[in-house]
């Protein structure tokens, strides 16, 4: 659990950086206008508390789940055995949860079983085909690594492919921050153009992408991400506290 929780931290400090200032306010924008019109009753965000990821939706219950104490944290759970019933949620944020688990293919159908037929999963990760992926893996030539060194990038398509094997549907995806992998706010500033090239005649370059699935049930047997090894229960179902998550 240390390289994880690691990583989490790593990625929380880094996030206070110009670089980092920059990838989560273009986060912050797309998590505001897409769960602003998802509604229902029960609202869950994984992770990465410097993300207000629910705080434009308007569910009664919201909660902020970590996987080590912190403010504003509504509990510390294992995020690979979450204390729902399945079927139990409306939406379910994961802010680069997948990069911090061991077996990320085990964290999405965990969140595949918690979420209600019809459920939203929202996705958010760090593109390895970016600028700023390659500058990650340049890093024994090029003066240290410019992102958290732990945790798995994951590729977007790869993902796409994951989410498919489970009968997520994909509805929306989007990239972001075409911007070099630098750490003066200057010169990030004098990039700024390249935020409006990237959208338009690179996309997929983007350094973070952001994905939107429904989940639909079809009534027949998942098998495809099924690991030989020892099967997990997922932890017995709490009562959380029946308040709103605090902006």
């Amino acid at each position: 659990m240390a390289p994880i929780l690691d990583f989490e931290q790593s990625l929380d400090a880094w996030l206070q950086s110009p670089a980092g200032r920059y990838l989560l306010e273009w986060e912050q924008a797309q998590l505001d206008a897409a769960v602003a019109d998802v509604f229902g009753f029960h609202a869950l965000q994984l992770g990465l508390p410097p993300l207000a990821g629910l705080r434009a939706n308007r569910m009664p219950q919201r909660w902020l789940l970590a996987q080590q104490p912190g403010a504003g944290i509504d509990l510390v759970t294992d995020f690979d055995a979450l204390p729902f019933e399945a079927g139990s949620l409306d939406l379910l944020l994961l802010p680069h949860a997948l990069e911090t688990a061991d077996d990320p293919h085990h964290r999405l159908r965990e969140a595949h079983r918690v979420l209600r037929p019809e459920g939203r999963l929202m996705v958010l990760g760090l593109n390895p085909t970016s600028l700023w992926g390659l500058r990650q893996r340049a890093f024994p030539w090029w003066g240290g690594p410019f992102l958290p060194q732990q945790g798995e990038f994951l590729d977007y398509w790869r993902l796409r492919d994951w989410l498919k094997l489970l009968g997520f549907e994909l509805e929306a995806a989007r990239f972001g921050c075409w911007r070099p992998p630098l750490q003066r706010e200057a010169w990030l500033a004098r990039w700024g153009f390249m935020d409006r090239l990237g959208a338009t005649w690179w996309p997929v370059f983007g350094a973070v992408y952001f994905l939107q699935a429904i989940k639909r049930v079809h009534g027949m047997r998942l098998v495809g991400l099924a690991r030989s090894s020892a099967k997990r229960r997922p932890a017995a179902a709490v009562a959380l506290p029946s308040k709103m998550h605090k902006e």
